[in-house]
């Protein structure tokens, strides 16, 4: 069987179709606004977030940075949660590149960011504090099992953003993958955000770049602060092809990798030595624990690797295992089997 490779969404091969539009784009100079391919994917993305304009970046990562770049100025502070990508895994970039201070908030296990603490973490005008100018949320979120934060919560949000003047902006990453979980349609869990990206590199898997929406005046700004960070690009036409690819023709099919993910998570809580909370896995991302009395997690992962398959080591003990598009109902079975052989029925 081929190398069966669980540890991220980002593995996904472009497709077929996705190769022949790259090779076909028409292109031209983006910095200057004459990619007519990038300009047709901002429109598209824009429409279907619901909001006025999108700006295509090269990543996520750069997508957040320069939202929050937009959004605050330096000594500004915003509100996010302490198992939130931008906290985590975004190279500190917030602080290190625009001077933001980050407060940190603690996630419920969905994903969720409490509402009576977010309200609490609102500093009021004073002398020694930094102003409050930002709620972050993320959706899915990633360290929480994938869970999607649903319309309803996003409205509790957005009115207490509103209630004390503040900007919400949505690490939507995988918000295609929520909105095909919650049955909705993706505008209306950006609704109450002022900005949000998106990412098409990865269940959706294009090769390269996402997207930040919001209003005209917010992207018009945001697309300076592209430039400030080295994000401006010239033909890249031939990568929003494949993005157009990515929201024309992958998006239903997110619902193929929930039900394998689905599969796995049955398959692996059948075994003792596993702790899974099945319930908790909504999307196309898996995190668990192995409790053996022989096998230390490093060596369970050994054994797998040998086995060609590949999953996350994210913490000391805890699993992280993400199905895509690119791992086959087939390839679940096998990979539960060979968890089995190892750590028993």
């Amino acid at each position: 069987m081929d190398l069966i490779d669980l540890r991220s969404d980002t593995l996904t091969q472009p497709t077929d179709s996705m190769r022949q539009a790259m090779a076909e784009a028409k292109v031209g100079d983006d910095v200057f606004g004459e990619d007519p391919t990038i300009n047709k994917l901002e429109a598209v993305s824009a429409k279907k977030l619901g909001k006025e304009a999108a700006l295509f970046v090269p990543s996520g990562t750069m997508g957040n940075l320069i939202s929050v770049l937009t959004h605050c100025g330096r000594g500004d502070e915003i509100l996010l949660g302490d198992r939130s990508h931008i906290f985590l895994n975004e190279v500190g970039g917030i602080s290190a590149l625009g001077g933001v201070h980050p407060h940190i908030v603690p996630n419920n296990s969905d994903g969720t960011l409490p509402l009576d603490l977010l309200e609490k973490a609102i500093r009021h005008e004073e002398l020694h504090y930094p102003p409050t100018r930002l709620i972050c949320l993320e959706n899915t979120h990633n360290y929480c099992q994938g869970n999607p934060l649903t319309p309803a919560y996003m409205q509790e949000v957005g009115a207490l953003a509103r209630k004390h003047s503040l900007k919400i902006h949505l690490d939507g990453a995988r918000i295609f993958n929520a909105a095909i979980a919650l049955d909705v349609d993706v505008s209306t869990l950006a609704k109450d955000a002022d900005s949000v990206i998106f990412c098409l590199s990865k269940g959706l898997s294009a090769p390269v770049g996402s997207l930040v929406c919001g209003t005209g005046p917010f992207i018009q700004t945001a697309r300076k602060m592209r430039k400030m960070v080295g994000g401006g690009m010239r033909q890249a036409g031939h990568l929003a092809a494949a993005g157009l690819v990515s929201l024309e023709c992958l998006v239903e099919r997110l619902q193929e990798d929930h039900q394998n993910a689905q599969e796995l998570a049955s398959g692996l809580t059948a075994i003792k030595a596993i702790d899974l909370d099945r319930e908790n896995v909504k999307t196309n991302i898996l995190f668990f624990r192995v409790n053996h009395p022989k096998i230390q997690p490093d060596n369970f992962l050994k054994r797998l690797e040998a086995e060609g398959i590949k999953i996350l080591l994210i913490e000391p003990g805890v699993f992280r295992a993400v199905v895509h598009r690119n791992i086959s109902r087939e390839q679940i079975r096998h990979t539960v089997e060979v968890a089995k052989k190892h750590l028993g029925e």
